[in-house]
């Protein structure tokens, strides 16, 4: 079981890495750009893609999970079908971004509530990168394929293959062209054009006997969908309250004032590199659990449950204590002496995070697998709640430590009520 969750975890931890590392040095560009304000247009402008992507998450979780089930199944047909499907989905949701991407501004732009000085500098950043939607969402179907067909070797090579063209396009745009930092926009778009052409040849190279189960007829059937979008219907909904969350936790920090914007960008730093580590657990278990949950094998799925949770718990101490001692960590994003002097009051909420996380991490992966994705629904919805509510009942003058508070309660709420639903229903209706 060990071998089984390295094969998939160790490729998609390196892939996912990459991610972070992209965030840390667009962060490290903008904060030795001069002023604090690119620092938090960097956070907006980021915020703004993630309050439009994150609704579509499903095209890698959703199609994860159910590729994950075919392969356990044995079906090619159902396989492809699955791949087919959510790439036509991911094509017709981009042209609906990009038609809609000056509302789909406005309302974002509003909602978060920058500084103009900010702002100013967000929209350079929303107009370039808006045209990354088609390739980005595609690539989302295409990873979340291949990582339910036990391929995360594939699914690592796309993801390093456009951050570091993504790394290298951003540097030399910033830095021998001049472009300061509409740049790191370039960069992007850049190497997401270019991560999908290499996508598809790679999909061929891979998984050639795809062109022999094309089925245009299949994959536009009504019927054939309606499991589908009962999947993902609810992660779609769970994506919703989660942006809900971050675009508050986002306004509130923006409505501070650029500093404590700019802590609060360094801080969920932290939280992005130590996500990405417990998601390569989580990928983990969506391809294995869902394989052994398609096979009909509920003693490998437990068995899995169980081994995932202890390498989750091996990282979280590492980073627990790495998080502990943050002020080396700062210093290299960025070179403003007030940023860093005020992110090292918050310490202790860094240290908290992956203690809070761990659990919601590990469970979404192994809900995705089973496909019970109703059960991580509930599990955003209390903790939805409890976010909200346990900000407006602690004193306003714990300032942005009460935001931080009521972030660190919502992350350990949804692992709490995601073990409870495993041990109480799907534990119980398997036994049945």
């Amino acid at each position: 079981m060990n071998r089984e969750i390295f094969k998939i975890a160790l490729p998609a931890i390196v892939a996912n890495v990459t991610i972070p590392l992209l965030g840390l040095l667009d962060t490290a560009i903008a904060g030795h750009l001069g002023a604090a304000a690119y620092l938090g247009a960097i956070s907006v402008g980021t915020m703004m893609f993630n309050l439009i992507y994150w609704n579509f998450g499903f095209l890698r979780m959703g199609t994860s999970g159910l590729t994950a089930q075919a392969y356990g199944e044995g079906s090619r047909h159902n396989q492809a079908r699955v791949l087919h499907q959510s790439v036509m989905l991911a094509l017709l949701i981009s042209v609906g971004i990009l038609l809609l991407q000056t509302p789909l501004q406005q309302v974002t732009l509003l909602a978060i509530g920058p500084s103009e000085t900010v702002r100013q500098l967000a929209l350079q950043f929303y107009d370039i990168c808006i045209w990354g939607a088609p390739p980005l969402l595609v690539m989302m179907s295409i990873k979340g394929w291949m990582l339910g067909m036990q391929d995360s070797y594939g699914a690592m090579m796309i993801s390093i293959l456009v951050n570091v063209l993504n790394i290298i396009v951003c540097l030399i745009a910033v830095y021998c062209f001049g472009m300061g930092f509409k740049g790191i926009a370039v960069g992007t778009v850049t190497a997401e054009w270019l991560g999908l052409f290499y996508s598809g040849w790679l999909l061929q190279r891979r998984h050639g006997w795809l062109k022999s189960h094309l089925d245009w007829h299949m994959a536009l059937s009504r019927e054939d969908y309606s499991r589908f979008f009962k999947v993902n219907g609810d992660i779609f909904v769970r994506s919703a309250l989660m942006m809900v969350v971050m675009l508050f936790f986002m306004a509130v920090g923006a409505r501070s004032g650029d500093l404590l914007l700019a802590v609060n960008a360094l801080i969920m730093q932290l939280f992005t590199l130590y996500s990405y580590f417990l998601d390569g657990i989580a990928f983990a278990g969506e391809a294995i659990v869902g394989k052994y949950s398609g096979s009909g094998d509920d003693r490998h799925v437990d068995s899995s449950v169980h081994h995932l949770f202890l390498w989750a718990a091996v990282l979280t101490v590492i980073f627990t204590l790495i998080y502990a001692f943050p002020h080396d960590v700062f210093a290299l994003l960025t070179d403003n002496a007030d940023v860093v002097r005020t992110a090292m009051d918050y310490r202790l909420w860094c240290a908290l995070i992956p203690v809070a996380g761990m659990a919601a991490f590990v469970w979404d992966g192994v809900f995705i697998g089973l496909t019970r994705t109703r059960g991580m629904l509930m599990a955003v919805v209390v903790a939805f709640m409890t976010f909200f509510a346990v900000f407006y009942l602690v004193p306003s003058s714990w300032g942005n430590n009460r935001l931080w508070l009521a972030y660190i309660v919502f992350l350990a709420m949804r692992g709490a009520v995601q073990t409870v639903h495993y041990h109480l229903v799907i534990k119980r209706h398997r036994s049945l």
